[in-house]
């Protein structure tokens, strides 16, 4: 009689499994010790040390008052785990920000970013946004910038088993102009490696519906489009924006589509592709992310984890999936089927998808069934 197979240690089997992380911040990815070193080189004047810095991001939610009727409570005091000093997760960025000069830190961050997501998480397939380029960059350009960190993805592809790509992301503080000339500029400069847009920033500081130019411009190129909806602003309205006005693949959040039974028999009956983070850096709000998140699944939304701004949080893609699997609850089976869902919706041409999703497929039925790697 053969031995019966014992059950997967769940640790072990989620840091196993292959997992495509589709809603990353490149400036959310960059070490300490990578801001710390450049920071002295550029001689910037920190408050504390940047592991200091990192460690008490915990950004104050806005306006308490316009989330006091949300159908999943949302906590309105301070979380027992917040720093004694306070740092917003911009602020961190753009201290990240001022001190990324060269195209070497810019090849170097990318790498980065990808090497520890396929040695911490298990990574496969990495898509990670980067932003407008700031004026102290403009000597090299939208061309040569782009051009550096693909030289640190292609570094990475070489070293480790996993891909990568890049989304451009439109500042939604910004105007509707200076979003469409940031979008002209990708479109006129076609990348490889650039294969998707986003829209970053509070939801407050900018409906999606300003963007609707912009996002057509990026959608007749063949650009993949995503963006932050429903996060801040406690409604579902912006999500069905997302979809029906700026054309949306898949959508980044969404936790207040919650608010609306119509919105999520939508969403559940076209299965939209969410990527939702359990982590965020306003720390008061993490229970309810997590309880959004589990009832989001229990509705049967398509989500999957992401990490955001990992280095920052600080999490990892394989924390998001513990977080899953032990806080709320989410079966192995299931995370499974979500990690399937990530490759189903990512970006990266074929046959180079179909091939990662067979691969990833077969890895993950033998990773259920307890058989040896």
């Amino acid at each position: 009689m053969a031995e019966p197979v014992p059950a997967p240690n769940p640790t072990d089997l989620l840091t196993r499994l292959p997992k495509v992380d589709l809603h990353c911040h490149l400036l959310g990815t960059v070490r300490a010790a990578t801001f710390g070193e450049l920071a002295r080189r550029e001689r910037l004047d920190l408050p504390e040390s940047p592991e200091a810095i990192y460690a008490g991001i915990n950004s104050r939610p806005p306006d308490p008052e316009l989330y006091r009727s949300t159908r999943i409570p949302m906590p309105q005091g301070r979380s027992p785990d917040e720093p004694k000093t306070s740092y917003s997760l911009f602020q961190a960025s753009e201290w990240v920000r001022a001190v990324v000069r060269t195209p070497e830190d810019l090849s170097r961050i990318a790498y980065e970013a990808c090497a520890d997501a396929f040695l911490g998480s298990g990574t496969r397939h990495l898509e990670f946004s980067f932003d407008m380029i700031p004026g102290h960059l403009a000597p090299i350009g939208y061309a040569g910038v782009v051009e550096a960190m693909a030289d640190g993805i292609r570094r990475a592809e070489r070293e480790f088993a996993m891909t990568a790509r890049m989304l451009a992301a439109i500042d939604r503080s910004g105007s509707a102009q200076e979003a469409l000339e940031w979008i002209r500029t990708v479109v006129e400069h076609p990348h490889e490696y650039v294969v998707g847009i986003g829209l970053d920033n509070l939801e407050n500081s900018g409906p999606p519906e300003r963007f609707a130019e912009a996002y057509a411009l990026a959608g007749a190129a063949g650009l993949g489009r995503t963006a932050h909806t429903s996060e801040h602003v406690p409604a579902a309205t912006n999500a069905v924006t997302c979809l029906d006005v700026l054309g949306c693949d898949r959508l980044d959040h969404g936790y207040f589509i919650l608010e609306d039974d119509e919105v999520v028999a939508r969403m559940r009956a076209e299965q939209v592709p969410f990527t939702v983070a359990s982590t965020t850096s306003r720390r008061s709000w993490r229970p309810w992310r997590r309880a959004s998140i589990a009832a989001m699944i229990e509705a049967g939304i398509n989500v999957f984890p992401a990490s955001d701004d990992p280095a920052m949080f600080p999490t990892t893609l394989l924390n998001e999936y513990l977080i899953q699997h032990e806080q709320i609850g989410t079966s192995l089976e299931h995370l499974g089927r979500m990690a399937l869902a990530g490759i189903d919706a990512c970006w990266l041409p074929e046959p180079a998808k179909s091939e990662l999703r067979a691969r990833s497929e077969a890895e993950i039925a033998d990773l259920l069934a307890g058989r040896p790697a």
